[in-house]
């Protein structure tokens, strides 16, 4: 922290400040994160989780930053590859991912040329 935002705090703990946590701002509360945005957002990834997080604002029409509140901090979904993934499969999708990965692990330990190349 500079010099500068020391004298700054400094100043604001001897006017009666007793916290540094951030203080209501004034002015509109945000009306894009709403719960029927949150519903339409998620709505429109499960339709298609290819999208991007501009696809899925314009589908919705809300912003792009708040767009992406909404699905990073509400819906917990991260993009992977320009997917949303994990988040929106099954429960049995989900056994069949863990499923199909032990197989090819076992595969692996098994079969030591398991991951050479054997094109020539």
């Amino acid at each position: 922290m500079s010099q500068t935002q020391c004298y700054e705090w400094f100043k604001h703990f001897k006017e009666g400040r007793m916290s540094v946590g951030e203080y209501p701002r004034p002015g509109r509360p945000s009306t894009s994160t709403n719960d029927d945005h949150v519903e339409r957002v998620h709505a429109v990834i499960r339709g298609n989780h290819h999208l991007t997080v501009q696809e899925v604002a314009d589908e919705v029409d809300i912003s792009m930053g708040s767009c992406h509140q909404i699905v990073t901090e509400e819906l917990q979904m991260h993009c992977i590859s320009a997917q949303f993934m994990l988040h929106l499969l099954t429960d049995d999708q989900k056994e069949n991912v863990v499923e199909i990965s032990q197989e090819l692990l076992a595969n692996a330990n098994g079969n030591e040329n398991f991951l050479k190349n054997n094109r020539r």
